[in-house]
């Protein structure tokens, strides 16, 4: 499982804020392209984003659904990214200073992505969730102003 970590310099509550704003799903995960529609109730459990992933003209409508949701310090998601399958993403939050240390776990779950070996499906995830972070980091110390 890929898990990369950052200190976001802003409360748990406006991390969380951004994290629960499921229209701001594609400022900040790498590969969303736009929303579609985000189910009433967002982050609870069973709830889900629709998204398209990819870039124009080339986009695939898909979902990320919620299956566990404790508010203000854990997401955890099935974000669905066919025809690659199905990834297990764990967002956790932690007070850190004045700021806030989150924490992106991710591995695939399902589909033809579970089939690449550990060793080389980590270093791409790795490497999407620093980006991924280094966003959620911009928008949520921004909203904070």
């Amino acid at each position: 499982m890929s898990t990369n970590r950052r200190v976001i310099d802003t409360t748990p509550e406006r991390v969380w804020d951004v994290l629960t704003d499921g229209w701001l799903y594609p400022l900040w995960v790498v590969g969303a392209s736009r929303m579609r529609e985000v189910d009433p109730g967002w982050p609870a459990s069973g709830t889900r984003l629709h998204h398209s992933v990819g870039t124009w003209p080339l986009l695939l409508d898909d979902t990320t659904e919620s299956v566990e949701c404790r508010s203000g310090s854990l997401l955890r998601l099935h974000a669905r990214a066919w025809p690659a399958g199905e990834a297990e993403v764990e967002i956790t939050l932690e007070p850190e200073g004045a700021g806030t240390l989150v924490t992106i776990r991710e591995d695939a779950r399902t589909g033809p992505g579970k089939l690449v070996p550990s060793p080389l499906r980590q270093p791409p995830l790795t490497w999407r969730n620093t980006e991924t972070l280094r966003r959620l980091a911009f928008v949520a110390e921004r909203r904070a102003g």
